[in-house]
């Protein structure tokens, strides 16, 4: 936890990265941030059986977290697969958000997100090729079999795609290799399936008031899905970034943090 003001709660992306890199210190500045520490991963605790990874579960300890805070009501933050959770809980349990932020993430995976993202990922490779040949073995990476691997091997290939989930890391690599040194991804809950999921037709049953933002250079949860988010979400708000990929609170923190607390603040405006 750190900050101070109305609780809100933030879901880290993966499955399986550190919550970390999604600390948010400009939020911080207005809103109590309470930073999830998704099971599987740092000191939470390891689940028996591998396939016990699902939504299912991630949003049992979501909500076991918000039950504990005893607040009536929360604002919650998804980013990437946080974003998954965030809105299979904000249709499980609609009562308790105030508001919802949908942050560069998708209402669906399976085959045709990651062949998206695969070709995506393929047209970010080109242009970067001749001056980086590391970029070559990128598409690998991103398609390698996670649950062969241990911790330190997971991470590893986290770092190695680092530069693809941001618009421009080698023009501001001494800004952003700090970062990339200290991102942590872990094994165990790469361990399960991960089964395809498809909110489509349930986003209209979705009623908090939701933001949805993505980076218009996100590879994989860019404006595509985002857009879908927006159109079937009722009265959702939707920001485009320009020139970001998928981490706008590391990028732009003062565009990130100014459509968060913007959206935030024309909720509590309208509230009764």
């Amino acid at each position: 936890m750190a900050g101070a003001g109305p609780v809100c709660i933030a879901h880290s992306g993966g499955p399986g990265i550190g919550w970390e890199y999604l600390r948010m210190p400009m939020l911080e500045r207005s809103l109590t941030m309470v930073y999830i520490e998704p099971v599987g991963t740092g000191a939470s605790g390891r689940l028996t059986a591998p396939h016990d990874y699902t939504l299912a579960t991630y949003t049992h300890f979501l909500h076991a977290v918000i039950e504990h805070l005893a607040l009536p009501k929360i604002t919650l933050i998804g980013h990437s697969h946080g974003g998954f959770v965030a809105q299979r809980y904000a249709l499980d349990h609609p009562e308790r958000l105030a508001a919802l932020v949908l942050y560069d993430t998708s209402p669906m995976t399976g085959d045709e997100f990651w062949s998206a993202a695969v070709a995506a990922l393929e047209q970010f490779v080109e242009p970067h090729i001749a001056t980086r040949p590391e970029v070559a073995g990128y598409v690998d990476a991103l398609t390698s079999r996670l649950d062969r691997l241990d911790d330190d091997a997971t991470t590893a290939v986290l770092r190695t795609l680092l530069p693809a989930y941001l618009y421009d890391y080698w023009g501001r690599e001494d800004e952003f290799a700090p970062a990339r040194r200290t991102l942590r991804m872990y094994a165990a809950p790469a361990l399960s399936d991960n089964s395809p999921f498809d909110f489509r037709d349930e986003l209209s049953d979705i009623t908090a008031a939701t933001l949805v933002l993505a980076g218009d250079s996100d590879f994989i949860c860019g404006p595509r899905w985002a857009r879908i988010l927006h159109r079937n979400i009722p009265d959702a708000e939707l920001a485009i970034l320009d020139e970001t990929g998928h981490l706008a609170h590391l990028e732009h923190p003062v565009d990130f943090c100014a459509a968060v607390t913007g959206f935030l603040s024309a909720q509590r405006e309208d509230a009764p």
